[in-house]
């Protein structure tokens, strides 16, 4: 008895243990400097108004950085073997510098990655694959435990002035969704939270992240906005190596307008985004037999073409409501097989006008397809391309790939320092017949980038609840706490038997400067 309960109490003491080990190293390392710029967690959603982090002249040039430290916590669903419970550090050092002018702007930054004391035993067998992140970040890294590297981030000049547009060529970030920055800033908000990097983004939440190589075009279109970008994608997200291309290109372009009146602000996006990917070795990752997949080395050419819609309601007295669709479709090819799916989200959201607290409180419903028949001709699974899923998922075990989500969150400002956030997901599979979908995009060269686990014929997935704080101390610096619980259902109790249950925490500082 005395054993079973010091098990019991292992795995919720090792994800206790992971935020003092993070506060402590986190803390140790960075020391608040007052007066470097302004910082903003990267768990944290980006305030709409925020400045930009300050730039230092060296001469001519101008010189900014960030530094990210995260020591996250895991307590993944428990198999019948392998190392589900861990405790590892991360950082993440970015420095550019580069120049702005009248006519042409242009920046080089470098970064540097460290991920360490991964765990050695989190990555098994099918079906339990990969025990969560740690065993991810160790199987990409060659089995290492200890992964340092350094590459270039980003590299990029930008001609500005071509006539009511602008052209940047090089080495970037890229977000959809955030082509026009809306000047309401609840608006700004909902665009930054729960539009933006839906479909492709720099995966920020990872250790490594990701950049384009490539060209992006913005045309102002009186108020409204023109875009169109080309590219590929980087390596990165989960291995140490973001240096290098991979054979997979992307293509958008969007549309979007502002909307509203006096009392409201609204916005209006239309977009149109082809991918490739030319990788025809690599085993595709869907409901099919392994002995298919094998044996289907086409492309994957997909067409993703949908839009999105936001308005928010300045009522006074009543507070401000908001509201916002996006939907997309897919066609094309999954290899042999002929692409059709599609996705959609809804959301409602109401401010009401209490000063204290500032509540925010939202509910919604998220659907991504997923495949019915794995027998036929057509691959049904919604495609998410290269996003950022930890933005809408924030223990991120799901995506939105045969997905459904019903879901609520409360955001609460009690100071203007810090800002309190919770959220709670009813998941289940849109398809029994399809796969409980993990990941975030393409980001080595063999390997496909989203994985998926068989459902056992079974729907419900799982339903989670989450709580984080993030806390500016000084206008340079910040720190952030979350912690996730995970009661799984179904399709996990048939893959993880002794404990369907997962929990994960973390703590993490940022330094702007």
């Amino acid at each position: 008895m005395a054993k079973e309960a010091q098990n019991a109490c292992a795995r919720p003491c090792d994800v206790a243990r992971a935020a003092i080990a993070a506060a402590v190293f986190g803390l140790a390392l960075l020391c608040p400097i007052p007066g470097w710029g302004q910082s903003q967690s990267a768990s944290q959603p980006p305030k709409p108004d925020s400045a930009q982090t300050s730039k230092h002249k060296l001469g001519p040039l101008d010189i900014s950085g960030s530094w990210r430290v995260r020591v996250e916590g895991w307590d993944w669903f428990e198999g019948n073997s392998g190392q589900n419970s861990y405790v590892f550090p991360h950082s993440l050092l970015r420095v550019a510098i580069g120049q702005e002018s009248e006519r042409l702007d242009w920046q080089v930054e470098a970064a540097q990655d460290a991920i360490l004391l991964l765990p050695r035993n989190a990555a098994v067998a099918a079906p339990q694959g990969q025990l969560g992140p740690g065993g991810t970040y160790y199987a990409a890294n060659g089995n290492g435990r200890n992964n340092v590297n350094a590459f270039v981030k980003q590299a990029y000049v930008q001609i500005n002035h071509l006539g009511q547009g602008r052209l940047k060529l090089g080495r970037f970030e890229y977000f959809d969704g955030t082509e026009l920055k809306p000047k309401d800033a609840t608006l700004a908000a909902l665009v930054q939270t729960r539009i933006a990097q839906r479909l492709i983004g720099n995966f920020g939440f990872s250790a490594v992240q990701r950049s384009y190589d490539g060209a992006q075009f913005h045309y102002a279109l009186g108020k409204g906005d023109v875009t169109v970008f080309g590219a590929r994608t980087t390596r990165g997200v989960y291995q140490i190596d973001g240096m290098g291309e991979l054979d997979v290109d992307v293509y958008y372009g969007a549309l979007t307008l502002p909307t509203g009146t006096e009392h409201s602000a609204g916005e209006l996006r239309l977009f149109g985004l082809g991918y490739i990917d030319h990788r025809t070795t690599v085993l595709k990752t869907d409901n099919r037999s392994q002995k298919d997949r094998a044996a289907d080395q086409g492309e994957i050419q997909i067409g993703t073409y949908g839009g999105d819609y936001l308005h928010v309601f300045n009522t006074g007295t009543s507070g401000k409501f908001d509201f916002f669709v996006w939907g997309a479709v897919q066609t094309g090819a999954w290899g042999r097989l002929t692409q059709r799916a599609g996705a959609f989200v809804g959301e409602f959201g109401w401010q009401p006008p209490v000063k204290t607290l500032k509540p925010w409180l939202s509910a919604g419903y998220s659907y991504g397809s997923g495949d019915g028949n794995s027998s036929d001709s057509v691959h049904g699974t919604f495609f998410q391309v290269l996003p950022t899923p930890r933005l809408y998922a924030r223990t991120p075990f799901y995506n939105m790939e045969n997905n459904e989500d019903f879901y609520g969150s409360l955001n609460l400002r009690p100071h203007s320092k810090l800002a309190l956030r919770s959220e709670l997901h009813a998941l289940r599979l849109s398809s029994r017949n399809d796969l409980w979908y993990l990941g975030g995009g393409a980001f080595q060269p063999k390997t496909f980038g989203y994985t998926g686990r068989p459902s056992g014929g079974n729907r419900s997935l799982a339903n989670v609840w989450d709580i984080s704080a993030d806390y500016q101390t000084t206008r340079a610096f910040s720190v952030g706490v979350y912690y996730g619980h995970v009661w799984g259902k179904a399709v996990m109790a048939s893959i993880y038997p002794k404990d369907p249950n997962g929990q994960f925490a973390y703590v993490e500082t940022n330094l702007r400067f």
